[in-house]
């Protein structure tokens, strides 16, 4: 099984890259930090597993899982998180991810989650709520994320102003103007009726879409 992993924090990748290279038939044939990089890295070296920290910088684990299928349809994306909340894995689930794993989890957990995603199966991690899998299988009215009233773009742009860069860096990375990025901005700003940076940066964190520790 051929493992792409991405996550930014460099001790707690190593560890995920030990734990792996310890399980039989696992070989990882990428890893990075950057959310924008691990979607090169899919597209070039078509993983079966894509394993993703939900909130990497530069693009979300959530980003990346839907944009998957169109750059390498075989690879299956599985989730690395530290929530466990109804918000957080329904987000998962509708964005298509194979797997859903709780970074507290115990290491045995990630041979498992692995095995069963590459046996077609859905895994999620024991601690989460089998009252939020069953109310997303029940097809329950999905909980109102914010970030759904934002095109992907948008979505991309808060990200990045939420981890700190500016106007300028953010044209530059999305090879766009700086005028065409000023102009999603305030368009993201008026649909969420949030018009200062401090209060993006909230709402980032909130949802998700980046670590508090940004």
């Amino acid at each position: 099984m051929r493992i792409l992993l991405a996550d930014d924090h460099t001790l707690v990748r190593a560890g995920i890259r030990a734990l792996l290279e310890g399980i039989d038939g696992v070989i990882v044939v990428a890893e990075t930090g950057d959310g924008r990089e691990a979607l090169e890295l899919i597209e070039r070296h078509r993983p079966d597993v894509a394993l993703l920290d939900i909130a990497i910088p530069g693009l979300s684990g959530l980003e990346i899982a839907i944009r998957v299928p169109q750059l390498s349809p075989r690879t299956k994306t599985v989730m690395l998180s530290m929530h466990a909340g109804e918000p957080f894995v329904a987000k998962a689930l509708r964005a298509g991810v194979a797997g859903y794993l709780l970074k507290d989890a115990a290491a045995t957990e990630l041979a498992l989650a692995l095995r069963a995603v590459s046996r077609g199966e859905r895994y999620l991690s024991p601690a989460i709520s089998t009252k939020v899998v069953e109310g997303f299988l029940r097809g329950a009215e999905p909980h109102h994320d914010a970030l759904d009233e934002l095109t992907r773009r948008q979505r991309e742009i808060l990200q990045l102003i939420a981890e700190g860069r500016s106007t300028k860096e953010i044209a530059q990375l999305l090879g766009v103007s700086v005028k065409t990025v000023e102009t999603h901005r305030s368009q993201l700003m008026d649909r969420l009726n949030i018009h200062d940076v401090p209060g993006l940066v909230r709402l980032a964190v909130r949802t998700g879409l980046v670590s508090p520790d940004r």
